[in-house]
């Protein structure tokens, strides 16, 4: 089973991209973040096309989240208080958890608010987010133990995973905090697919569109699949493509395949 996850900067601007890219690379399951787009006009019908089942939690302009599955889910759910039923229902005005099963596997694609700035309002409000997902992942854990969490993490969690020219002090998406909030999270039993398989650094999800960054390769390894005990062992690649980033008008981000065995 191939899973992939890419955030794709808005479904309807980079939906060709998206098409064309399953064309070629007809993964079982694509996570998408970013959607920017509410649920009723997310464009459906060229994934249909393509065989896939679709499930989404949108909002307008900002945020989203969407599962592509050429076979159906189980128990699809949306959202923290879905699973974590005390939580406040603001914690999911904010469309950025959808969750659901394929042969025993409990797929979680999120997108972890990005924090704007270390000491920021919105970087406190990440750290709280990332707390609660610790407890939805340790709730989920309870019912199916083989679970597959991927997505924009907005965090690089090692220094290897940022281009060494990249000044990351008091940086957002690299300071302490935000890190040590995902070692909680992995130490619950995550192991990082790609580190499995590639231990040296240099390898990048997501680029700024400033700066040539691109061009110059100033890139962070920020885009995740995160595994328990039983799928890490049965996992036998895990890539990233970044081909979409050289095309015209591309996400910022680029797709990472992992590929288990089932």
């Amino acid at each position: 089973m191939k899973i992939a996850t890419w955030n794709v900067n808005s479904i309807r601007t980079r939906l060709q991209h998206v098409v064309d890219w399953l064309t070629q690379n007809p993964v079982d399951v694509l996570c998408m973040q970013e959607t920017k787009v509410v649920d009723e006009d997310f464009p459906r019908s060229p994934f249909e096309q393509l065989g896939y089942h679709l499930y989404h939690s949108g909002q307008k302009s900002y945020n989203g989240v969407a599962i592509l599955s050429l076979r159906p889910l189980q128990a699809v759910t949306t959202g923290f208080t879905s699973i974590l039923t005390k939580l406040p229902p603001a914690w999911d005005e904010q469309k950025r958890v959808i969750t659901g099963v394929i042969d025993r596997i409990r797929i979680v694609n999120l997108y972890v608010p990005n924090g704007a700035a270390v000491g920021s309002e919105k970087y406190e409000y990440k750290l709280r987010w990332l707390a609660v997902l610790r407890e939805y992942l340790q709730t989920l854990q309870v019912s199916t133990p083989d679970i597959c969490v991927c997505g924009d993490f907005n965090i690089a969690l090692e220094s290897k995973d940022i281009n060494e020219k990249i000044d990351t002090e008091n940086h957002i998406m690299a300071s302490e905090p935000e890190r040590q909030a995902l070692r909680d999270i992995l130490a619950l039993g995550f192991a990082d697919a790609f580190r499995k398989f590639t231990s040296e650094g240099g390898h990048y999800t997501w680029w700024d569109y400033r700066a040539a960054s691109f061009a110059r390769n100033l890139g962070w390894r920020i885009d995740h699949h995160y595994l328990t005990p039983s799928l890490y062992e049965r996992a036998t690649s895990c890539t990233i493509d970044i081909a979409p980033r050289k095309l015209p008008q591309p996400s910022d981000h680029v797709p990472v395949i992992v590929e288990l065995e089932i």
